[in-house]
């Protein structure tokens, strides 16, 4: 057991040293080929893939994060939609038109948003992750070729190096070694001459094998991308054209279910409205079909006719004739202190016996008062038209609301 540990430890560090030794002779390479002491193998073909590559990569991950900014853009705006419907349908009133339609119509909003949100995921989303995926791998085959190209320079410069000594080595051989010819009998020599050779051979033969094996391994890699990278690069195309098509399926699908959503909420609103004014008109009707409160009379009224006016008050009321008498078609002869004629609008019945009585439709004849200051606020003077052409008496005068008159 403690003779497998070992071995196992053994094998274990051997790689280590051989890894350590591979990095080695790859940052020696490199240095001398940036040097310019060392040829580099290049090919302009595949370092334009990789720039292809790189840029396709760089090109894909903006797309997924700014989908992935949009999707949050959508689901925020969701947030914000839901809310503010609750917030509506909270606030309506059951007695209102469309309850029921509102709250149906605010569940098949957040289903509508709730389904562009998925949509957008599983069609677009997911084909540009899955398109991106293949890209680490991609990266770090590419990374992988370019270590073992360095090997492969490395193994070549290797061989290069021994295949021009063992030419030296050779020419050495060959000539006569004067000093070993003296030191050593023939058969000593020959032995000598064969050792060196061999040691020579077995140098060169195991970096001529690991020249085969180096040149192997890179060449299957730079095959395998030179027929990959392509591929991908025209792939682009097609994952755009999936990714943005979807989503814009979707979005013209969202916009016109919500575009009806929209329609149904402003019809809602408009019968809202209308309901709205209906019950305003109605309650108008009813108020104004209701009797005004008559103002509270003046302590006291000073009499009509029993006293004399004073010299102020004739000239209004004579300045008030006149210009009744100026307004006044010439059909009949207008009262005195005529101002204007007013129609009834709404019925009234009298209180008191100095009030007027009318009855829709009434064309009544406005007086001035012989004494202003017996006008209460909102109270009118006048005579009924008909009661003043047939009886052309001024005793049936009478006060009436002004409110329930229109002026002619």
């Amino acid at each position: 057991m403690a003779d497998t540990g070992n071995s196992g430890k053994g094998v274990t560090a051997g790689k280590l040293a051989i890894t350590v030794q591979k990095r080695l002779s790859r940052a020696q390479e490199k240095v001398l080929q940036k040097l310019g002491k060392a040829d580099e193998t290049r090919d302009v073909v595949f370092e334009e893939m990789v720039a292809n590559f790189n840029k396709q990569m760089g090109e894909g991950t903006k797309l997924q994060k700014d989908m992935k900014a949009y999707l949050t853009a959508v689901k925020t705006l969701h947030d914000a939609s839901r809310r503010l419907q609750d917030c509506l349908a909270d606030m309506y009133e059951p007695e209102w038109f469309g309850k029921e339609e509102m709250d149906a119509m605010v569940e098949d909003t957040d289903t509508l948003w709730l389904d562009f949100h998925q949509n957008i995921t599983d069609n677009s989303m997911l084909s540009i992750d899955s398109y991106l995926a293949q890209f680490p791998e991609i990266r770090a085959r590419i990374a992988k070729r370019d270590r073992k190209m360095v090997d492969f320079d490395s193994a070549r410069h290797h061989f290069a190096s021994l295949q021009k000594g063992k030419k030296k080595d050779e020419a050495k051989i060959a000539k006569p070694a004067a000093l070993l010819e003296m030191a050593a009998p023939s058969w000593a020599q020959g032995l000598l001459s064969a050792h060196q050779v061999a040691q020579t051979n077995l140098s060169y033969n195991q970096a001529e094998e690991e020249l085969g094996r180096s040149q192997k391994v890179f060449e299957e890699l730079n095959v395998e991308l030179q027929d990959q990278l392509p591929v991908l690069w025209d792939s682009r195309v097609g994952v755009y054209v999936n990714a943005f098509q979807s989503l814009a399926s979707h979005q013209e699908k969202f916009h016109k279910e919500m575009s009806k959503l929209s329609q149904n909420l402003n019809d809602i609103m408009s019968k809202l409205e209308e309901q709205r004014q209906l019950n305003e008109e109605a309650n108008h009707n009813q108020a104004a079909s209701l009797p005004p409160a008559r103002p509270n009379p003046l302590p006291s009224r000073p009499p009509q006719h029993d006293e004399p006016l004073d010299d102020d008050t004739s000239d209004i009321n004579k300045e008030s004739r006149i210009q009744g008498s100026e307004s006044n078609s010439s059909e009949y002869k207008l009262p005195p202190g005529f101002l204007y004629k007013v129609k009834a609008v709404h019925e009234y019945a009298s209180t008191d016996g100095d009030e007027l009585e009318l009855n829709v439709g009434d064309i009544v004849l406005v007086l001035a008062f012989d004494n202003p200051d017996e006008q209460d606020d909102g109270w009118l003077m006048g005579v009924q038209e008909s009661l003043w052409i047939r009886n052309k008496d001024i005793s049936s005068k009478g006060v009436f609301p002004e409110n329930f008159t229109q002026k002619l």
